[in-house]
């Protein structure tokens, strides 16, 4: 028997687009109707109301639920998430590199340095490399210019921006994706030099991969979203 969330589709012919159920808007945990700013987005939404079975099941619906966190939260609280976004460029994972031994600082190099380059010139963010686990100060020009970029993402992608520096630790990567300088794919192993350096020393650990397994394919549901936003 078909349920109201097997016949959603997407109304209107300009953004925002509309999701409705038999002609009726669908609504937000708070309420509002679920609309977004682009057709290939509002179309994943309904793939995934009518993909589900005789129950709803939110775990298995990621953009829906990205779409109803804008709405409800980034929309009211752009200003705090762009800030939030943005203080990761002061600690940013690409600037702390290791001492030894002289494998892993030569693949911490190799994954990173290129990254660092580009975002001097492509971000006018020339940014400070250190060693060990002591803060260093970042230029604050650089931090100003990280910010802006931040700021250049609409709501849908800050949302999607926001998980990728979360889940990589580097806001510097996740504006690589944004930029089109890196492929998710690409930014998530350059995320993982360390890890998978201490994979190859001791071994997998059970818990640790399947964490990492969820956190991949969260990371690239992100991606998908960011991707869904511009399309």
């Amino acid at each position: 028997m078909n349920k109201p969330w097997h016949e959603a589709r997407v109304e209107g012919d300009a953004a925002p687009f509309t999701i409705t159920f038999g002609g009726k808007p669908v609504r937000t945990p708070a309420k509002q109707a679920v609309t977004a700013p682009t057709h290939a987005l509002a179309e994943a939404v309904v793939a995934e109301w009518r993909a589900q079975g005789d129950t709803v099941n939110p775990k298995i619906m990621p953009i829906t639920r990205y779409v109803n966190s804008i709405l409800d939260t980034v929309s009211c609280y752009r200003n705090e998430i762009i800030e939030q976004v943005s203080a990761y460029g002061a600690s940013d994972l690409v600037c702390y590199r290791s001492t030894h031994p002289e494998i892993l600082v030569a693949r911490q190099a190799a994954a990173w340095d290129d990254l660092l380059t580009w975002a001097a010139r492509e971000l006018d963010a020339p940014m400070v490399v250190t060693t060990g686990i002591m803060a260093v100060e970042q230029p604050e020009t650089s931090l100003i210019s990280l910010r802006a970029a931040v700021a250049t993402h609409d709501n849908t992608a800050l949302a999607a921006l926001h998980d990728l520096t979360a889940f990589s630790g580097s806001l510097i990567i996740a504006l690589a994706i944004s930029k089109g300088h890196m492929t998710p794919k690409q930014a998530w192993v350059t995320s993982r030099v360390d890890e998978e350096w201490q994979i190859e020393q001791w071994g997998e650990d059970d818990l640790a991969t399947a964490a990492a397994k969820d956190k991949y394919a969260a990371f690239m549901d992100a991606a998908r979203l960011l991707d869904l936003s511009r399309q």
